[in-house]
């Protein structure tokens, strides 16, 4: 009866794992993705009280692209005493987005960039420096840094 109810339930179960195979071409059902990639292109030096661009390279499947569903920057400062409100991007050909914006106060600042095209979105950020930075900003920035206090041993 022991030997009946194991065969039984070895039976069961490879009913349910050959229901449960993957048919060959299962992969190409599904739908295959290209996603979307930014280069944020910023000016080395920021000055304050200064218009600046502040561009982003759109590239999907290795084309840039054109006509994109869209693309938003977000700029705020570090500290919090600033934040922008999300302003569309100026489409100028080739793939490239801009905005121009005026740079009021010296600091750390970031950029987020909110892209979507053909269902890919993404939102890259990047930060930088508008004239000279303070104190807390450089204590800020040196946290995030990697200790390295590791004494170098010297092995014969």
């Amino acid at each position: 009866m022991k030997n009946k109810i194991q065969l039984l339930f070895v039976l069961i179960l490879s009913l349910f794992l050959n229901a449960c195979s993957l048919k060959e071409d299962a992969a190409d059902l599904y739908q295959k993705q290209s996603p979307l990639e930014a280069d944020i292109i910023i000016p080395k030096i920021f000055s304050s009280n200064t218009q600046e661009n502040i561009k982003v390279v759109l590239t999907q499947d290795g084309k840039k692209v054109e006509g994109a569903d869209y693309v938003h920057f977000e700029i705020w400062k570090q500290d919090g005493s600033l934040h922008y409100n999300m302003e569309q991007a100026k489409e100028v050909g080739n793939g490239m987005y801009a905005l121009s914006k005026d740079f009021n106060s010296n600091g750390l600042y970031y950029i987020k960039v909110h892209a979507s095209n053909n269902g890919s979105m993404i939102m890259p950020q990047k930060q930088f420096v508008v004239g000279e930075l303070t104190e807390t900003e450089i204590k800020y920035l040196k946290q995030d840094l990697p200790k390295n206090d590791a004494v170098p041993e010297h092995h014969h």
